[in-house]
């Protein structure tokens, strides 16, 4: 691996997706996490658009209380930047979009989903097409000579640009972008008062990663109420911190679990949240498992994201105890996946796939992702490293 990353360098695979949407709308909205690399992506593809920052304080001024005359002087080919900052523009910028009519015209950016969903489906319905940009993928540091030889390290180093743009310390650049980002952004769209109790709440979702939520468990830990622990859940989601992982039920009656997982949309924060100082603390952790679960789901996640796709990704599980860790649906056709940390193939690890096939629907392909090489059984069963995921949902 080099000493030296250079963000501007790192092809992002939404690129492709997104400069083909501002051919397809007048408007394209690109959400995210915080300093997922958004704008970074967004002005290196369009460098004659104009750059709005509504974060700042004065412009965000004009564009609330005149947004007649704050549209006349961005008129066309801009990036709007945390639009979510000034929902109520989406109304004007509908009806200069209707008068125009050219695609292309605008360009979006927003890391929380809550302020701008509503906005977006009751002004922009049918003009804008919205793409979702995530952390950096393996896939795409690995084509920017970027790799790790082993997952505890991308696990820990996370996959924040300015971790490797910077080459900060991941430890304590979590911690930092927990307090400037996940605490402020959270104070915003709720009213906390007590940071205290929300970092224990926070501390304790990362070590129920992975598992099936129980709300009522979660609230009595944390010392709220249920209701508080679902309140907090749609902010995080909103605000890209964490995604649930819904299960899959359909057709199989009610043999199965309903209620979601929740994993985080960056390991870096996850291992912040618990603890770990050292990429060395990571095969120590008691929580290996679902910290390597966490970083393969969201691979498969940022595989489908970038390609401009719906996930369509769910896991599996019934009430006695079969389990598939990821199930890829596409129409009736289903795609198993079974997550193991292991780096030592073992049969034991395709049980639950052959009894999925055998007791619900057979599987159009079986996949275990693990640490070791890849392997292709005589049964159809593929064995895939860990590095290797992107083809599991396109190949």
């Amino acid at each position: 691996m080099g000493n030296v990353f250079h963000v501007k360098i790192i092809h992002r695979h939404l690129s492709h997706e997104f400069l083909t949407q501002l051919d397809e709308y007048p408007i394209v909205t690109v959400l995210g996490p915080r300093q997922s690399g958004k704008t970074t992506l967004v002005r290196t593809l369009l460098p004659d658009y104009r750059y709005v920052n509504l974060e700042d304080p004065d412009i965000r001024h004009f564009a609330i209380h005149d947004p007649k005359a704050f549209l006349l002087e961005y008129d066309t080919k801009v990036i709007f930047d945390e639009v979510q900052r000034v929902p109520e523009l989406l109304s004007y910028l509908q009806v200069k979009v209707d008068v125009n009519r050219n695609n292309g015209q605008f360009v979006l950016t927003g890391s929380h989903q809550l302020s701008l969903r509503a906005a977006v489906s009751q002004s922009l319905a049918g003009r804008t097409g919205i793409l979702y940009l995530l952390p950096f993928s393996i896939d795409e540091l690995t084509a920017a000579t970027i790799k790790f030889d082993n997952y505890e390290t991308y696990l820990f180093q996370g996959f924040l640009p300015r971790i490797y743009d910077q080459k900060q310390r991941p430890h304590i650049a979590y911690a930092n972008y927990y307090q400037t980002y996940v605490e402020r952004d959270v104070r915003q769209l709720t009213n906390i008062k007590d940071t205290a109790i929300f970092e224990k709440f926070m501390r304790l979702l990362a070590g129920r990663t992975g598992q099936i939520m129980n709300y009522q468990s979660l609230a009595g830990d944390v010392g709220v109420d249920g209701k508080t622990i679902k309140h907090w859940l749609s902010i995080l989601e909103a605000s890209f911190i964490v995604f649930p992982l819904q299960p899959y039920f359909n057709n199989f009656g009610k043999r199965v679990i309903k209620s979601p997982k929740y994993y985080f949309m960056d390991t870096g924060l996850l291992c912040y949240l618990l603890g770990i100082e050292k990429k060395e603390q990571v095969l120590r952790d008691p929580l290996l498992g679902s910290l390597f679960e966490n970083l393969i789901i969201l691979e498969v996640l940022k595989s489908r994201y970038h390609a401009g796709r719906t996930p369509n990704l769910y896991f599996y599980r019934d009430n006695h105890g079969h389990e598939i860790d990821l199930l890829y649906v596409a129409g009736n056709e289903l795609t198993g996946i079974e997550i193991k940390s292991a780096s030592t193939w073992h049969d034991s690890f395709a049980k639950n796939l052959l009894h999925f096939s055998k007791s619900n629907t057979d599987l159009k392909r079986s996949i275990v992702v693990y640490s070791g090489n890849a392997r292709t059984f005589s049964s159809g069963l593929l064995a895939c490293p860990f590095d290797a995921v992107k083809p599991l949902i396109f190949g």
